[in-house]
């Protein structure tokens, strides 16, 4: 059974003590599928150390072309060494095949797209009098902290690693020890590249939350990228301000889909149905509310609860599932614990269960779908982050628009109709950063993703996915004899 270990100035940590080593759990199964060996405060000051002396002592960040090499065999690496990395996710997470090898491919593409970007990175001069200048440079900012979860642990570190490390930065790299092994996979395949200058890289586990209050804390980290809970990013923040970090924050979502009276139904359904259960749930993306017109409400509740009652749950590596099981028996045991308080406030009009036939000690429920007009209700206002939907009416687009924007969250959302003027319209007055006709979760390397309100502030992806990571310096230069 393989360990992951940390990376701390330009090695692989093999000397620890055996308490310092946990266990990583198959979501299917419950049981032990890997070790990882939790990082000391020492090897955390290290890593901001080494991070910070390799900043300010090597030439990395003056080296386009070399860090555009880096990231474009570091793609090629993680492509040759796919297999693994998949396999492994799917045992790790629990999502399924096809999801796993999204997911690697996804970090592949953007690991390209960044080693384009890297030589690139102009600034601008303007001369402001006669030989006198003014030069605009765009130069790294220091030392990122990257704080990676769990639900994708390949997709969300390249997505913050990569524009890092093209703007010049050095990294200490927080991996959730759920998915340690993944990460030490997929860093093996960029650290082995004897080009990268020691301490440019480093990586740490970590169970609990010491190491990590530490790292956001360090006066000697410049910026700090995290995705995950809005709770915890409220935290990371408040353990900044003494320093005024620079933060770049992907928090929770709470995703509407908003289903017109004009819509492709059937084609509503479907998608929306793949976007609930996309990783069961669990991110923070995924549609968690459907807003429907009350002209066709009816007829589109029994068609969701319907698809949804026929989604087949099972381990991820059978190609008959359709969506696998939630993190840990914890969180499942949670969701059921929901399901039952939700017939308090709610209708249920599918309650989810454990499926008799998957195996035992694995973390599998079916999907819920609870209908509610409360807009102060628990199941509309929190985020749940697993296969659980909430189902609302609306009288107009307006009334869509109210009910969209009743939450603190504005990360994703969706509009499914045939009317695209209407959908334009809708998409700017809901306060999301993220909106999709006619689909939900279409991501992509080149085009920037965030949130508005507490679903954080910061752009990942795309050309302003660097901008956390860089600094803009005004340089006056007269130039008279």
């Amino acid at each position: 059974m393989q360990t992951a270990e940390n990376y701390i100035h330009g090695q692989w940590v093999k000397d620890y003590d055996a308490h310092r080593r946990g266990d990583s759990i198959d979501p299917a199964t419950g049981e032990v599928a890997a070790h990882f060996v939790e990082a000391t405060l020492p090897e955390v000051d290290a890593a901001i150390a080494s991070a910070r002396a390799a900043f300010e002592r090597t030439t990395w960040a003056q080296q386009p072309k070399l860090r555009s090499d880096v990231l474009r065999l570091f793609a090629d690496r993680l492509e040759h060494n796919k297999a693994q990395v998949v396999q492994t996710l799917v045992q790790l997470n629990g999502k399924l095949q096809r999801e796993a090898e999204g997911e690697v491919m996804a970090g592949i593409s953007e690991l390209r797209y960044y080693a384009g970007l890297v030589r690139n990175l102009f600034g601008r001069v303007i001369e402001m009098e006669p030989h006198v200048y003014s030069h605009i440079e765009r130069e790294a900012i220091g030392v990122a902290a990257i704080i990676v979860p769990w639900n994708a642990p390949v997709t969300l570190l390249v997505r913050s690693l990569a524009p890092a490390l093209a703007a010049g930065c050095t990294v200490v790299i927080k991996a959730a020890h759920q998915t340690a092994l993944v990460h030490a996979q997929v860093m093996a395949c960029l650290v082995a590249d004897e080009r990268i200058p020691t301490g440019v890289i480093h990586s740490f586990v970590e169970q609990g939350s010491e190491a990590t209050q530490h790292l956001c804390a360090h006066p000697e980290v410049d910026v700090i990228s995290f995705t995950g809970s809005t709770h915890v990013g409220k935290q990371i923040a408040l353990s900044t301000a003494k320093n005024l970090t620079r933060l770049s924050l992907e928090l929770g979502g709470k995703a509407p889909a908003i289903v017109r009276a004009d819509a492709d139904i059937e084609a509503a359904v479907r998608g929306i149905v793949g976007g609930a259960c996309v990783m069961a749930g669990q991110m923070c993306t995924a549609i968690s509310r459907v807003l429907v017109h009350e002209s066709v409400a009816i007829d589109f509740s029994a068609q969701l609860a319907h698809a949804l009652s026929c989604v087949k749950v099972g381990p991820g590596h059978l190609p008959a599932s359709a969506m696998g099981p939630l993190l840990d028996v914890r969180n499942r045991d949670r969701i059921l614990g929901e399901v039952r308080a939700a017939s308090q406030d709610c209708r249920v009009l599918l309650a989810g269960i454990v499926p008799t036939d998957t195996p035992r000690g694995g973390a599998f429920i079916t999907p819920s779908l609870v209908a509610t007009q409360d807009l102060s209700s628990h199941y509309v206002q929190d985020e749940i982050f697993g296969p659980l939907i909430t189902l609302e009416h609306f009288e107009s687009d307006d009334d869509a628009v109210h009910r969209a924007n009743a939450t603190r969250y504005g990360l994703a959302a969706s509009v499914w109709t045939r009317d695209f003027r209407a959908a334009r319209n809708v998409a700017r007055r809901i306060k999301f950063g993220n909106v999709w006709v006619n689909a939900h979760n279409r991501l992509f390397a080149e085009i920037e993703t965030g949130g508005y309100r507490q679903s954080g502030f910061g752009r990942l992806h795309g050309v302003e996915g660097l901008n956390d990571f860089m600094e803009t310096k005004h340089v006056f230069m007269p130039c008279n004899d």
